[in-house]
């Protein structure tokens, strides 16, 4: 990333981004919470992409370089938190799980800023803090990013139409390397499978159509599943709702 901006402190505060924004690349000293309450965010750095429905927020470590960008209408919850306040101990980005609880407890506490740090609002920030603590890690929600140059062309080409069918094998004759290379390349660059991967994407590239209001049955297709309840069951396992249900931006 080019052109990065250094904010020493995280912001805590709300923001609306319209479809399409973004915040270009940034870090902050303190670690930061990132929260859409409608419609869905990716944050990039580096090393790959997450991205977060309604159910899910980012936790982003301090120093960490990352951009923002906005699918459907977003609305953006910002919590900064001192490196002294780590709930989980994470020191990686990381897709956290938001049950309504947390969901209210991040609303509220990014639309009071008015109110200063008085006792209502420390209560508020501990029962927080309480609830992130209590909340799960959702690492498959990690889309990596390879280092090395032949899978950098493999995930270029499957970025470009998540649709794409063909087999490791297939993909491999037009990078010029063997199914089995790709393979091992995949554990030992990403830490997981070709297979894993590409269900991560095409997770991912489901998350922003729906988003845009596309039918289900559309989503399916492009984004390569070989049936729609092949789809929804692995949308349904992965956001614990189906796709259906999912809200448009």
């Amino acid at each position: 990333m080019t052109n990065i901006r250094h904010d020493p402190v995280a912001p805590t505060r709300t923001r609306r981004l319209a479809p399409g924004g973004s915040i270009d690349a940034h870090r902050h000293d303190d670690h930061q919470i990132v929260y859409a309450g409608r419609g869905v965010l990716t944050v990039t750095t580096d090393a790959g992409s997450w991205v977060a429905p309604g159910t899910r927020a980012i936790w982003v470590p301090a120093g960490v370089v990352h951009a923002h960008r906005a699918y459907g209408e977003l609305d953006l919850h910002l919590v900064g938190l001192p490196v002294t306040e780590n709930p989980l101990g994470l020191d990686a980005p990381t897709v956290l799980a938001v049950s309504p609880l947390l969901r209210e407890l991040l609303i509220a506490y990014t639309r009071a800023e008015a109110d200063g740090e008085g006792p209502e609002r420390r209560r508020l920030r501990a029962v927080l803090l309480d609830q992130l603590r209590a909340s799960d890690a959702q690492q498959p929600l990690h889309l990596p990013t390879p280092a090395t140059p032949l899978l950098r062309a493999l995930c270029a080409i499957l970025q470009a139409d998540p649709g794409d069918r063909r087999t490791l094998a297939e993909l491999g004759r037009q990078v010029g390397a063997s199914g089995r290379t790709l393979s091992r390349l995949f554990r030992s660059d990403l830490g997981m499978t070709f297979p894993q991967w590409r269900t991560q994407l095409r997770l991912h590239h489901a998350l922003i159509l729906l988003t845009g209001r596309t039918p289900v049955t559309a989503v399916a297709h492009r984004c390569g599943w070989s049936s729609t309840s092949a789809f929804i069951e692995v949308f349904r396992r992965t956001f614990g709702h189906t796709p259906g249900s999912h809200p448009a931006g």
